[in-house]
């Protein structure tokens, strides 16, 4: 794929930085982030289930949805958005309820490029270096590749 995913975690430091192209342009990408229906249509790896309590991508807006794994194991998800510039910039919280109390803050950067394209940057702090490996081992980058690859599919028009 042209568009891969980039995950950088960083030797002895709390963060995760990911980034990611896609062949849109940046409203089209910050729409499919805000619009609960279309982010019900990519958010996640494949093999997993989505549904949404609720999402309200907007400052002081909030979050919550859950993954339900093929073995039918729920993984539910929530969080605030404390900042959102539309097509520009968003800082949310993110925890899992399997791991309470440990929240992390992603700033997500929403970038025009050449031909109407778009790079997503994000850069993801953990309250500890355990917290931050615990994340990174999950599984976090296939998920995230492929939930990114869904996202562009999406932007395409393959998925209805």
């Amino acid at each position: 794929m042209s568009n891969a995913l980039k995950l950088t975690v960083p030797e002895g430091l709390p963060f995760i930085d990911f980034e990611r192209e896609f062949d849109f342009p940046v409203a089209e990408v910050f729409h499919a982030y805000s619009d609960p229906d279309l982010v019900a249509q990519w958010l996640g790896p494949r093999r997993v289930r989505l549904g949404i309590d609720h999402y309200d991508f907007r400052t002081g807006g909030t979050y919550r949805y859950t993954h339900t794994g093929p073995d039918g194991v729920d993984h539910v998800f929530s969080g605030g958005f404390h900042t959102v510039r539309e097509n520009d910039f968003a800082i949310q919280t993110f925890e899992y309820d399997g791991y309470p109390d440990v929240v992390s803050i992603e700033f997500m950067t929403f970038e025009e490029l050449a031909d109407g394209r778009t790079r997503l940057s994000a850069h993801a702090v953990y309250p500890s270096m355990e917290a931050r490996d615990g994340m990174a081992q999950s599984g976090m980058e296939g998920g995230l590749s492929e939930a990114y690859e869904q996202l562009e599919e999406l932007l395409a028009g393959a998925v209805a």
